[in-house]
């Protein structure tokens, strides 16, 4: 009977973890929206948000009162079902990304197969785009979400690699494991050019620029969500960041300092930022040019790159 109330008290300690880490994470994208907006109007040279709020640090929840206040307009042809579910689902999906991750005094959900929990999810999450440039029955809607399914898939490959390589490291799946094999020397150093291809299938996994052609507004007038407006585009937006966020927590996690160690706050910072960074400093790629890149050089040189550094680290051991 004692065994029992244990088992319940620590049940009831995981979900009062996760349920603080999810409110965290949903505040931290209110102001990672905020921050994204002041450093692009500064590269540029204007003031950007600066009225609701001490320094318009409001403006994010103004603008999402506003969204979800906002009428939502049906069109004839579309699917109501899997347009008002659809952006609920992509939430849900990055979302449940949060329970896997480590923090600094305590683990939510987090197992053996973590990783593979990641990459299953995130697979998932090409479905919700699909079901939204479909339940929308608009040319652009379809074009978009067309573009952004195989530039996902692509990347995705070389993505799961990439993970791969850093399980192998560290001899596990676990993200808490992966942490820890790195108290001593991080993946960091003599990895920089993995790190630099993550980075950019990261970039390409959550279609943010110059790899934004999900959304590209010159061609495909906004791209997938064209039709979708109010709540379920705030749903879509919240979707995007939070996985911006939660991928730049996975970072720290496999190439940086222990998540479990404060030293994880300066590259978390610098890597959440450095997304927003990107954004100002490239222009859009051409999409040919982006299969190329990932078909022709970072999973080529992913594969090849591989086996090699498995061989020396085995030697060095």
């Amino acid at each position: 009977m004692i065994f029992k109330n244990f088992k319940f008290l620590d049940k009831k300690i995981s979900w009062t973890n996760f349920l603080i880490s999810l409110i965290s994470i949903l505040i931290a994208v209110a102001f990672y929206t905020i921050l994204e907006r002041k450093i692009l109007s500064y590269i540029q040279i204007r003031m950007g948000p600066n009225k609701v709020g001490f320094l318009g640090i409001l403006q994010p929840f103004s603008d999402a009162i506003k969204l979800f206040n906002k009428y939502i307009l049906l069109t004839e042809m579309m699917n109501f079902l899997l347009a008002s579910s659809a952006p609920s689902l992509s939430f849900f999906f990055s979302l449940i990304l949060i329970s896997i991750i480590p923090f600094y005094f305590y683990s939510n959900f987090d197992n053996l197969f973590s990783m593979i929990v990641f990459m299953m999810i995130s697979g998932l999450s090409v479905y919700t785009i699909l079901m939204i440039g479909w339940a929308s029955n608009s040319k652009y809607a379809g074009m978009g979400a067309t573009r952004s399914m195989a530039q996902m898939i692509s990347y995705e490959v070389s993505l799961f690699i990439l993970i791969l390589f850093v399980t192998l490291m560290s001899n596990s799946y676990q993200m808490s494991q992966i942490s820890v094999s790195q108290n001593y020397i991080s993946f960091f150093w003599g990895n920089l050019i993995i790190l630099l291809m993550w980075l950019i299938s990261c970039l390409a996994e959550v279609n943010r620029s110059p790899f934004d052609f999900a959304e590209g507004e010159s061609e495909l007038v906004s791209g997938f969500n064209v039709e979708f407006m109010g709540g379920w585009f705030a749903l879509i937006f919240l979707a995007e960041y939070s996985n911006m966020l939660i991928l730049s927590f996975i970072s720290v996690t496999m190439f940086f300092y222990s998540i479990f160690s404060m030293n994880s706050v300066i590259p978390m910072i610098l890597l959440s930022s450095s997304l927003l960074w990107v954004r100002a400093s490239f222009p859009r790629f051409r999409y040919d040019l982006l299969m190329l890149l990932s078909w022709k050089m970072i999973l080529p040189f992913s594969i090849i790159y591989f086996p090699l550094s498995m061989m020396i680290y085995s030697i060095s051991i």
